[in-house]
């Protein structure tokens, strides 16, 4: 009798289990300490895996099934990252050679790493600008050459390596747990995790959380066949996939019971719950499923009153500079932060009136303003408050009767571009500000200033630090009012420092 796919799953996962752990140990699950809401969570820690992800289990189990069956001595992979490392452990570890393509793009550290791990055992072949390119390469390499190709997610025994995550849970003294949600990139650890968990437990619910702009699993649920999306978002790379394999939609159409997707900011902010309650920083896929639940557990609050819930931190490999990206899109995606752009008269005091007035007990984060106008000013303002205090702001700001257009999302604002016009200047001066990092204090500066010197440039950013500094433009009437500038600073806990002459003259187009 021919075996349905689900009997070979389930004796492929058993036979994983005696290799997988050759090169790697179990992972922990821990529980975050977490008081939002009235349920607990606990995370997976994949990321303390000999390769900091996941895909150690399936690259592993796979190319050692398929070198134990064919004898054959080279293996052949596309990835972006993470698969790749977890193949080049496994050629080291079998002794056999491991070629592996990897786009262009792909960020020197991981690189560095696949190398790490595969030693003289890997070769990197890189080639064309996304995965999709990079596999397409790898396929027609094993067919030219008689290679064996061990696919990322859409081999059986890959699947069934990452399916050891579960044996794992199930045998964690923390469960067992009422909800575990799985992020999807081409599917094979929510296949295999999925699979696993519903086997053990029919009970229990998987929700399989994808990227907004990557959500071709849930799009390929919805139209009953793996489709192929036209375009990707890459802020998650990790799960940056165009099509589901086909092996991932047969067995997630079966044992995943309902998909949620997740917006980049808010991967940010699962993120930035990761480093305040473990100090941990995954790479954004690997926080994907956090995120998943923590948007889950806030729309459906009776539904995880009092549950367990469960989320894989399934890698931390990132390249170090999507750290800043990172930190300004967390306080957005925790709905922490807004950026509302005002229309002032633009006199003199108008600006530390709207501080005054309004954000009393508001932290401002940024501020970008450029003078483009005599008469009407735009001032740009980012402020961070819980929902109910925003909500109230915007009541405040309604009977005050201020003006103003919320620019969260817009380009000006994620590229920081702030426009002035040269032509309103009369003697310019642009100076580094820096100030105590306090509320207040940049307003008492700015109020004693006020009537003096007119502000035609603001960029500012809160770094964490206890000083805070800002590039600052101010504009004199004459040079006596200069002058007062001077000593008003003079008595302030307030520096400033002039731009360097040949940046300033850059700036001012002068």
């Amino acid at each position: 009798m021919e075996k349905t796919l689900k009997n070979q799953l389930t004796e492929e996962i058993l036979r994983a289990r005696t290799r997988v752990y050759k090169v790697g140990e179990p992972q922990p699950l821990q529980k975050l300490p977490y008081t939002e809401g009235h349920y607990e969570i606990f995370i997976k820690r994949e990321d303390l895996g000999p390769i900091n992800a996941y895909k150690w289990r399936g690259a592993y189990n796979a190319a050692c099934v398929h070198h134990e069956k064919t004898g054959c001595k080279t293996v052949v992979a596309a990835s972006a990252g993470n698969h790749a490392q977890g193949l080049a452990l496994a050629a080291r570890e079998l002794g056999i050679k491991a070629k592996i393509f990897m786009p262009i793009s792909t960020p020197m550290m991981k690189q560095i790493s696949v190398k790490r791990h595969g030693g003289d055992n890997v070769e990197i072949v890189l080639i064309g600008d996304a995965y999709d390119e990079a596999s397409q390469a790898a396929k027609e390499f094993c067919a030219k050459e008689n290679l064996t190709y061990i696919h990322p997610f859409d081999d059986l025994y890959t699947i069934a390596g990452q399916a050891t995550i579960a044996d794992e849970v199930i045998d964690a003294d923390t469960g067992p747990f009422d909800i575990v949600f799985l992020q999807i990139g081409g599917g094979g650890m929510a296949a295999g995790v999925a699979a696993r968990l519903k086997m053990h437990n029919p009970e229990i619910k998987i929700i399989g959380v994808e990227g907004v702009g990557q959500a071709c699993m849930k799009a390929s649920i919805e139209s009953g066949a793996p489709i192929t999306l036209n375009n990707i978002d890459t802020f998650c790379d990790g799960t940056a996939v165009v099509r589901p394999g086909d092996l991932t939609f047969e067995i997630c159409k079966d044992y995943i019971d309902e998909y949620i997707t997740v917006t980049n900011e808010e991967v940010s902010a699962a993120i930035a719950t990761l480093w305040n309650t473990k100090r941990v920083i995954p790479e954004p896929s690997g926080a994907m499923g956090l995120a998943g639940l923590l948007k889950y557990a806030e729309e459906n609050a009776s539904a995880v009153k009092g549950k367990k819930l469960l989320a894989v931190l399934s890698g931390a490999n990132m390249d170090f500079s999507k750290l800043g990206m990172i930190t300004q899109a967390s306080a957005i995606g925790a709905h922490g932060r807004r950026y509302l752009r005002f229309n002032l008269d633009e006199k003199k005091g108008e600006l530390l009136h709207l501080l005054d007035s309004i954000f009393t007990d508001v932290n401002v984060s940024e501020f970008l303003y450029g003078k483009t106008s005599s008469n009407v000013g735009h001032p740009v303002i980012a402020f961070e408050a819980k929902p109910a205090r925003m909500a109230q702001l915007e009541c405040d700001l309604a009977t005050a009767g201020l003006s103003f257009d919320d620019v969260t999302q817009d380009a000006d604002i994620r590229y920081r571009i702030i426009n002035y016009n040269a032509g309103l200047l009369k003697h310019p001066s642009l100076m580094h500000i820096h100030f105590p990092e306090r509320k207040g204090a940049l307003r008492d500066f700015l109020r004693k200033i006020s009537g003096i010197a007119d502000i035609f440039y603001f960029n500012y950013t809160y770094t964490g630090e206890t000083i805070g500094r800002a590039l600052m433009g101010f504009d004199f009437a004459s040079a006596a009012d200069h002058d007062k500038f001077a000593d008003i600073l003079k008595n302030t806990s307030i520096t400033a420092k002039p731009v360097d002459e040949a940046a300033a003259a850059r700036i001012l187009a002068a």
